[in-house]
């Protein structure tokens, strides 16, 4: 590997857990349990930014068609669907039982493939989908205390991040670029997030919070629009920059080094057998990436 992609790979990790880490302070530690309005500030940041380093020349964005802009409107809801579940999960949950559940998405994306698609898998990835599965169905059954509601968010992630990558795969005939997708998501993310805030009274309720005022508050909520922001653009990056298996790699080591530090971040205790079942996930992962990049 050479120094510029070194050197994108550092960016991009260090991003993903600085995305993560100030996502998690904002929903758990202030405790701000609005996900219409955090979601809408978000997206509503990432779409401006997005159109900002557009007209400055920093990124590419083409016109689209109305066609290719209606083509990408199922993928705009499960992404509504993936970050609004994301947010109410990831404030009920340690960042490592997170990680576990969100790493079902990719055998949810695998199995619609193989059976849409009619691939064949080596036995080697079929034990990592068994130890993806069978992981976080024991962590969900010997550590009950973080649901119903924490797992079922984040069943509901893994289920639109999984539907999403599977829509991606099967809808790439469309003329729209990873930025031009993204914008549409931003868009249509923030249009329906901030109308859902004024029905659902989370309007309301984030206007009696109590931190409003707090600098750590504002500086929480600013800091995760723009690293989440810089975050998509790092992955967009690294996806353009790099083969699929080794992306997969970096994002898996990512999320290793995120759990890991989280443990004394934000003071997370791991039974035994919690402890076990992240392991086991985690060598599922690692198994499903090698998988794929020496098939």
């Amino acid at each position: 590997m050479n120094v510029a992609r070194g050197i994108l790979v550092l960016i991009f990790c260090t991003l993903f857990i600085a995305s993560y880490f100030t996502n998690k302070y904002v929903l758990s530690i202030l405790k701000f349990t609005f996900p219409t309005i955090f979601q809408g500030w978000q997206t509503s940041t990432g779409a401006l930014l997005l159109l900002v380093t557009w007209k400055l020349g920093l990124v590419e964005i083409n016109g689209f068609s109305r066609s290719a802009a209606f083509s990408q409107l199922p993928g705009s809801f499960l992404f509504i669907g993936n970050i609004y579940a994301g947010s109410k999960a990831l404030s009920l949950l340690p960042i490592p039982f997170f990680f576990v559940l969100q790493n079902v998405s990719e055998v949810f994306a695998f199995l619609m493939v193989a059976v849409t698609h009619r691939e064949k898998s080596s036995w080697m990835k079929l034990l990592s989908v068994c130890m993806l599965l069978g992981s976080a169905a024991s962590l969900i059954l010997y550590n009950p205390r973080f649901g119903p509601s924490g797992y079922t968010w984040a069943s509901v992630h893994l289920f639109c991040v999984g539907a999403y990558k599977v829509f991606q795969k099967n809808t790439k005939t469309s003329h729209l670029s990873d930025l031009e997708e993204q914008f549409m998501n931003y868009v249509i993310s923030a249009l329906l997030l901030v109308s859902l805030a004024y029905s659902t009274g989370d309007l309301t309720g984030a206007l009696d919070f109590p931190l409003l005022t707090s600098y750590r508050f504002h500086t929480g909520c600013l800091g995760s629009a723009i690293l989440s922001f810089c975050l998509m653009l790092a992955t967009v990056k690294l996806k353009n920059s790099l083969p699929q298996e080794l992306c997969g790699v970096w994002c898996f080591l990512a999320k290793v080094l995120a759990s890991g530090l989280s443990l004394y971040t934000f003071n997370t205790v791991l039974s035994p057998v919690t402890l076990c079942c992240v392991i086991l996930n985690y060598t599922g992962e690692a198994l499903f990436v090698y998988s794929d990049r020496f098939r």
